[in-house]
């Protein structure tokens, strides 16, 4: 942790923050020009807590590419007997475009995802260049199909370690390229000039504050999910008893700080304008925990049923890959009765889950041989009509029964939209459970409860692309005040291709720290003068 002393020197860029968006942003700073500029990065957290939400992530990038030839030079963890057994399709730059564009209801800023996709793997082959230890994703984005490993969802990239892999190497390459790191330093005003530049930031520490001076400010300082209140006047009411995911210290201060300078907000701040998750109903509610990070997820609903406290289906479990409906999937666990809802699954269902997530040690398990047992069991938990509860499950297994009839060669694949589904000429259910239904019929069977984890929020501060400036409400750029991560808005609009925030830190990011390094250069070459 940084001395109170380095508060009370000038700097060429302070960031604001500790996230995977304000670590690349500072090693894009401090590697952009020479000689390098005098690096600061600021974040109210404790050094305990550094790492923002990008450590309770599963350290996923999202990136366009042309299959095995772009990503095996890039991973560690792929043997050349294992290149052969690998079925990973491209994923182009069409593709990429398309899946913003599809889950964002066409509303996503067609100006950010040109540099988004653009430059996503490029982003990822030059983090990788100070030390990120990119894995294939054969746990998370792989199923294992007659002996082949099948990737899916246009998600394939990985850190060792997730998350924490992910802020560690990040944080040792900042530390190695010189940057200083403040911990417990609040960032409270954004100062300008007579001109209305950003010419520093006032900070405080141990109840002192300090005005650090600086040409160029980077905020990478998270949105308002961990604010409740925020949360419930934005999102809508319900939104603030929603489990916080990551960091309690994104309360939205430098949103503020921002618009009171002029700032533009732009992107989704409707109701439920925010990532969020199914989630473990027993895990802390006001911020993740440290060790479990992203175990706390629950994503195995594909290959099973989600039911409410009324013991009524509410989404389509199938509608698409995971990658595509988990962020918005939370927002429709919190506006069920009481916020809750159980995942359930027979003995084959069970299989498909992962440890990492469903282990004994992580999540507590409701468990019975029957299907009414298994709702009495589910009722001391929060469900309100066991009866239902059993209709609705065997309503579903006798719709499965009909679409195999139908179609005796159907065949599980969960790496794609395989058609198994519950609608056929015979039997229709009224919420169709689209891919991937398969009957839930062999004990043991398993629920486990959930409620919604709130990840980020998807509205924010209009940037230029180009540069990752901040803009005012007349499109001009706010002098020497720079955006990057979960701070920028006009990207994700009700849900988002899974990955695809970290990516944009990485890209921003990258973009602000060059632009806040060539103006510190400029800054002292006018000095000189």
């Amino acid at each position: 942790m940084a001395n109170a002393n380095v508060l009370e020197q000038s700097w060429d860029v302070v960031i604001i923050g500790s996230g995977a968006a304000a670590l690349t942003s500072a090693l894009s700073a401090v590697t952009s020009t020479t000689p390098a500029p005098k690096v600061l990065l600021v974040d109210k957290a404790p050094e305990a807590w550094a790492g923002g939400n990008g450590y309770f992530t599963a350290g996923a990038y999202r990136t366009q590419h042309n299959g095995l030839e772009d990503i095996l030079p890039i991973v560690s963890n792929v043997t050349k007997d294992m290149e052969d057994k690998i079925d990973l399709p491209v994923y182009s730059s069409a593709d990429f475009q398309d899946d913003l564009q599809r889950v964002t209801g066409g509303r996503s800023s067609k100006a950010l995802g040109k540099y988004l996709v653009g430059e996503s793997l490029d982003v990822v082959r030059w983090l990788k260049g100070f030390g990120v230890d990119w894995w294939l994703s054969f746990r998370r984005q792989a199923y294992q199909v007659d002996g082949r490993w099948v990737f899916w969802g246009g998600l394939h990239l990985t850190v060792k370690d997730g998350g924490k892999g992910l802020i560690k190497n990040l944080t040792d390459a900042v530390k190695q390229h010189g940057c200083t790191i403040s911990h417990e330093t609040a960032a409270t005003k954004l100062l300008t000039n007579s001109r209305g530049a950003v010419c520093g930031v006032e900070v405080e520490k141990a109840g002192k504050k300090y005005q650090l001076e600086t040409p160029s400010v980077i905020m990478c300082a998270g949105g308002f999910e961990a604010n409740p209140e925020l949360r419930k006047k934005y999102l809508g009411p319900g939104w603030e008893l929603a489990h916080t995911r990551g960091t309690p210290y994104n309360t939205g201060d430098m949103l503020a700080a921002a618009v009171s300078l002029g700032a533009k907000m732009v992107g989704d701040f409707s109701p439920g304008g925010c990532h969020s998750t199914a989630w473990d109903a027993a895990s802390p509610k006001d911020g993740g925990d440290r060790e479990k990070t992203n175990e706390f997820t629950k994503s195995g609903y594909p290959l099973g049923l989600m039911l409410n406290a009324q013991s009524k289906r509410f989404v389509d479990e199938g509608i698409d890959l995971r990658n595509y409906t988990y962020a918005k999937f939370g927002r429709a666990i919190l506006e069920q009765p009481n916020g809750i809802a159980f995942q359930v699954w027979d003995k084959d269902g069970q299989q498909w889950l992962r440890d990492e997530e469903y282990r004994d040690e992580i999540v507590p398990k409701i468990k019975a041989d029957s299907i009414e047992e298994l709702a009495r069991k589910c009722n001391a938990e929060g469900l309100v009509n066991p009866s239902q509860f059993v209709q609705t499950v065997n309503e579903y297994n006798a719709a499965v029964a009909a679409h195999r009839e139908e179609h005796p060669d159907a065949k599980l694949n969960p790496a794609i939209k395989d058609g198994l589904s519950t609608q056929s000429s015979k039997m229709q259910l009224e919420l169709a459970k689209s891919n991937w239904a398969i009957p839930i019929v062999k004990p043991p069977f398993l629920a486990v409860k959930v409620t919604t984890g709130i990840t980020f929020t998807f509205g924010g501060l209009a940037i230029n692309p180009e540069n990752a400036a901040v803009l005012r409400e007349d499109g001009s750029e706010i002098e020497g005040l720079h955006c990057a991560g979960e701070m920028v808005g006009g990207l994700f609009y009700g849900n988002y291709p899974g990955g695809s925030g970290l990516t944009a830190g990485g890209v921003f990011g990258r973009r602000a720290g060059r632009a806040a390094a060539e103006r510190a250069q400029t800054s002292k070459r006018m000095e000189k003068l």
